[in-house]
């Protein structure tokens, strides 16, 4: 591909992109795989060029934009190489006219920005969560240990007890620890809120929105593969990826359980009263992911904030019920958004006043309301709510 292609591949994309945005339709980087996947020709500096387009430039712009040419000639507004590209060429972008629609430079849609603000996140600390990612993973204590664990690189420690940190693109899914199991890819902030459950081996555990299953191997790795762990969720396709992950991380105490939504407690009805630990990763807006997804800040509306913050309150009340005399709940969110952090916390004491809010434990972040705050800016990790509750006995 010559630049100017790569120039115009960007733009199709960005195109794709800000319309699955609007319908909740596929994310960014599948619509990336699935572009290159019809175009066979295209060689993997020609892919690894133009995402890093396609990403720079969903980093430049705040607004949801009219089309993917108005968002490239923002960032060529600040890129002079970019405005050479727009040619006319046989594959490449047409001439830039006069009265072009230009996108606006900015970190998030204004309605968004002032959700953050009013969530105590500065304008700089909104912008960080739209910088480039490190790779995080975690060791597997089921099958080996950070202190002697033989990778190709040697990552940086972090506060997590098992957590390495690596630069960003780190290809340790070709790595002979990863194929086995010995680590498993896991954002800092991510082992944190797992270590605040504090699971012990022989607990009842429930993930009760366990998607993939990312935190339940890291709960599972914990209690020493002793006890039983149920990985609940109402996403058949997303759970299903969970028991080949569990095999190859020797993971053998999860079970996986699938939901009905808004009828969780007729499949769980054996676990009422019962569990030690009820870890509750709740759907969100993933305002704090956007390091990884910044294309988030353009799928997320005040309409589909309210369903999130609803169903947060949703899956709680389900916890409340699940958790025996002495238990815990471990409540966490991917946002930096009140609503979805320490406003569903004081809602839920305020509902179920026998639990107790307590110390997580993390380390790292800041108390904010009822529980604790992880951001990129403060802390190096994604954006994270976590909040802990026990019922007494």
């Amino acid at each position: 591909m010559t630049p100017a292609a790569r120039v115009q591949a960007a733009i199709e994309l960005l195109d794709a992109i800000i319309e699955a945005a609007q319908g909740e339709a596929a994310p960014a980087d599948r619509l990336i795989a699935d572009y290159f996947r019809q175009r066979r020709y295209a060689g993997s500096k020609d892919r690894r060029a133009v995402r890093e387009l396609v990403y720079t430039a969903i980093r430049h712009c705040g607004e949801v934009p009219a089309n993917g040419r108005a968002v490239i000639l923002a960032l060529a507004q600040s890129d002079a190489t970019i405005p050479l590209l727009f040619d006319g060429s046989t594959h490449g972008p047409a001439e830039i006219g006069a009265d072009e629609v230009v996108a606006e430079p900015g970190i998030a849609p204004e309605w968004l920005m002032q959700r953050l603000a009013a969530s105590n996140v500065s304008p700089e600390d909104a912008a960080a969560l739209l910088d480039r990612a490190p790779l995080d993973i975690r060791v597997n204590t089921l099958k080996s240990d950070r202190s002697n664990i033989d990778l190709p690189k040697a990552g940086e420690y972090l506060a997590a007890p098992q957590g390495l940190r690596f630069e960003n693109g780190t290809q340790v899914d070709q790595w002979v620890a990863y194929v086995q199991g010995l680590i498993e890819i896991q954002d800092h902030g991510s082992q944190l809120a797992c270590c605040a459950a504090n699971v012990l081996p022989g607990e009842t555990v429930v993930d009760l929105c366990a998607g993939a299953g990312g935190k339940s191997l890291a709960l599972a790795a914990a209690m020493e593969n002793q006890g039983r762990l149920i990985a609940c969720d109402t996403d058949k396709r997303r759970l299903g990826n969970l028991p080949p992950r569990a095999e190859r991380a020797g993971a053998a105490v999860i079970e996986t359980l699938l939901l009905n939504p808004n009828a969780e407690l007729a499949a769980l009805d054996g676990l009422i009263g019962a569990a030690d630990c009820v870890f509750v990763d709740a759907p969100c807006s993933g305002t704090g992911t956007w390091r990884r997804k910044p294309e988030v800040k353009w799928r997320l509306t005040t309409e589909r904030l309210k369903r999130y913050s609803d169903l947060q309150d949703h899956v709680l009340d389900v916890a409340a019920q699940l958790t025996r005399p002495g238990g815990r709940i471990v409540f966490v969110t991917c946002s930096v958004l009140d609503e979805e952090g320490a406003d569903r916390a004081a809602a839920f004491l305020a509902r179920h006043p026998a639990y107790q809010a307590v110390e997580t434990g993390l380390g790292i972040g800041r108390e904010h309301g009822l529980g604790w705050r992880l951001t990129p800016s403060h802390d190096g990790t994604d954006g994270f709510f976590v909040a802990k509750f026990l019922l007494p006995c």
